[in-house]
């Protein structure tokens, strides 16, 4: 099937029915306009996939409302033969939730449950908001070790897409524990869901459902800190750089630790409180470091414009993390914008360099374990003058991760060894797995 492909209309009749009947006619669509907006996700957001759009469109869509449901969806898709794309909130930036094949694009959002709150565990559905599992979370004295920029995605979303985020500075990659166990269901011909756990999970992380549909997530919590949203600037962004390091240092680990250059942060929702034609570094920090940040920020020469107390303030600087100055950048910019995910020391090491890259570059930066990772972005003419640069950061000791394409880049090998005993026929988000993919590390952010 070519990437616009799609499935002969007797079997996409013969699935439609069987969905009727198994969720109701509600659960279930086929007109232009509801197919049209499950087939697109944030992937405008890179120009050299922008201009391959549109790149797949369903031909039917169910929204089944429990895990249950999303079991019995699959199984009857697998019966007719036909594709299915996962979605959640269709928040991913690439291109992974689009049906490239045609099929059913499967919409897992009214499978929202929260199933059970533990000791160091939640477990939900895998349409459940992640900042819904959150305040569950918060309620019983914990936190979640990590969750997503974009806070409003769903857990399933975030661990078949995603790879950290907000709490990654302490507790690493969503395939580094914080995945406690998920229930899956492959494309084989029974179709039922079968619950994996600790690292037999992780296979299932990060690869866009092409290996399983994940129905159910397991996610780990830790004790609950009294967290602040601390607003600095600086007059100069090479001192907001050099502070990632010592801030992602101090103890307890800040949640994150966040630098725009002037230019980008004048960017940002006005509601930051960010001080105009001024370096931004926005961190999350435990109550008990504040006054420690503050000495370093002020004798790196820079202040502290702000402390705020609530998860209404740390939540709107986690939204405004990782890709989102990017896309604010995007917003306002009178030419487009493209960036390359980058990470290392030399972000810090070699800044002027890094930045001069591309032409007008400019680095977001994150404070990150181990090293800080960053957004680099300029402006975009073509798609070879971007490739083209990654060599270019590699000889400054960068290492990259090109976002403008929509393969399985995790392990893509262990991947499609495992899709092909759990997914014979390729149903499962078909164009994802086993396409040419331009990376020079492998490395997730």
């Amino acid at each position: 099937m070519s990437p616009l492909g799609a499935i002969d209309t007797s079997r996409i009749d013969a699935l439609t029915a069987e969905l009727v009947e198994i969720l109701g006619e509600a659960a279930v669509a086929t007109d232009d306009a509801r197919l049209e907006r499950a087939s697109v996700d944030g992937s405008g957001m890179s120009p050299l996939i922008k201009e391959l759009l549109p790149l797949g469109r369903a031909q039917v869509l169910a929204m089944p409302a429990s895990a249950e449901q999303i079991v019995a969806t699959v199984a009857a898709a697998v019966r007719h033969g036909v594709p299915v794309t996962p979605r959640g909130k269709g928040t991913g930036n690439y291109g992974q939730g689009i049906p490239m094949n045609g099929g059913l694009v499967l919409d897992t959002s009214k499978a929202r449950r929260i199933v059970e709150v533990g000791d160091g565990w939640i477990e939900a559905e895998a349409g459940a908001v992640i900042w819904a599992l959150e305040q569950a979370a918060n309620r019983a004295g914990q936190q979640l070790w990590m969750y997503p920029s974009t806070a409003q995605s769903t857990v399933g979303g975030f661990v078949s897409g995603g790879s950290g985020g907000t709490g990654s500075i302490a507790n690493g990659m969503i395939h580094q524990g914080f995945v406690k166990a998920v229930e899956v269901v492959h494309a084989t011909g029974d179709a039922t869901a079968v619950r994996v756990e600790g690292e037999d999970a992780v296979p299932y992380l990060h690869n866009y459902g092409t290996a399983g549909i994940i129905t159910t997530v397991r996610v780990a919590l830790e004790p609950l800190q009294p967290w602040r949203a601390v607003l600095a600037s600086l007059d100069s962004y090479d001192a907001v750089v050099k502070l990632m390091k010592p801030l992602a240092s101090l103890t307890p680990t800040p949640r994150l630790v966040s630098g725009d250059r002037a230019e980008v942060a004048a960017c940002l929702p006005a509601e930051l409180g960010i001080p105009a034609g001024r370096a931004s570094l926005r961190a999350i920090l435990d109550e008990s470091t504040v006054d420690e940040a503050t000495r370093m920020i002020e004798a790196a020469g820079g202040r502290v414009d702000d402390v705020r107390e609530g998860a209404q303030h740390t939540v709107k600087l986690s939204m405004n993390s990782y890709n989102h100055p990017i896309e604010w950048l995007q917003k306002t910019a009178p030419v487009p914008y493209f960036h390359v995910e980058v990470l290392g020391d030399a972000l810090v090491e070699h800044l002027d360099e890094v930045q001069a890259v591309y032409p007008g570059g400019m680095l977001h930066i994150e404070a990150q374990r181990g090293r800080p990772i960053g957004m680099l972005a300029a402006p975009y003419e073509n798609a070879a003058d971007v490739l083209a640069g990654f060599d270019r950061l590699a000889a400054l000791g960068v290492s990259t991760h090109n976002p403008h394409q929509w393969a399985v880049d995790f392990e893509p090998e262990r991947t499609a060894a495992l899709a092909a005993v759990t997914d014979p026929q390729g149903l499962l988000n078909p164009g994802k797995l086993g396409a040419k993919v331009h990376t020079h590390t492998g490395t997730q952010m």
